[in-house]
């Protein structure tokens, strides 16, 4: 069965409203990032069979300040970004917990999942294998093909 290619948003509106935009047009997994107040921009791509996900989170030590998880379908990324008591008097640099979930194209194994961060990006890159329909497709009996049989007769 052919998928049907999921509607775009107008590009004014996607120009004027990136985060409203993207957010309408994925899966829901909880409120949208940008009336959170604690956001980091994703960008999604297929790359040589592999669902890629990069996520801008510049600044942070990956050791200790960033953690993907995968649970089924559900992939994960948190960060934590410190104030530091040495800085401006005015600051428009957002501080404290960080988080944004992805719904991935089929469950995948956490063993095959590969993060890497480099200059500022980190990049989870997930296997992609081929997607069949989820469930078991039961066979159904038709009653018209099928021939008379004579009742039991107790004996």
């Amino acid at each position: 069965m052919a998928k049907l290619p999921r509607p775009q948003a107008p590009a004014r509106f996607r120009a004027m409203f990136p985060d409203l935009a993207d957010w309408l047009e994925s899966p829901w997994t909880g409120l949208p990032p940008f009336l959170t107040g604690q956001v980091f921009r994703l960008e999604e791509t297929i790359r040589d069979d592999r669902y890629v996900i990069r996520a801008e989170l510049p600044g942070l030590d990956p050791e200790k300040d960033i953690e993907v998880t995968v649970d089924g379908r559900i992939l994960t990324i948190r960060a934590e970004r410190h104030q530091q008591d040495t800085g401006p008097y005015r600051s428009e640099f957002r501080y404290g917990s960080l988080a944004r979930t992805v719904r991935l194209p089929a469950k995948v194994d956490p063993a095959d999942v590969t993060a890497r961060y480099d200059k500022g990006v980190l990049e989870v890159s997930v296997p992609v294998g081929e997607v069949g329909p989820e469930g078991t497709r039961i066979p159904i009996q038709d009653a018209d093909a099928m021939p008379e049989q004579p009742p039991d007769q107790a004996g």
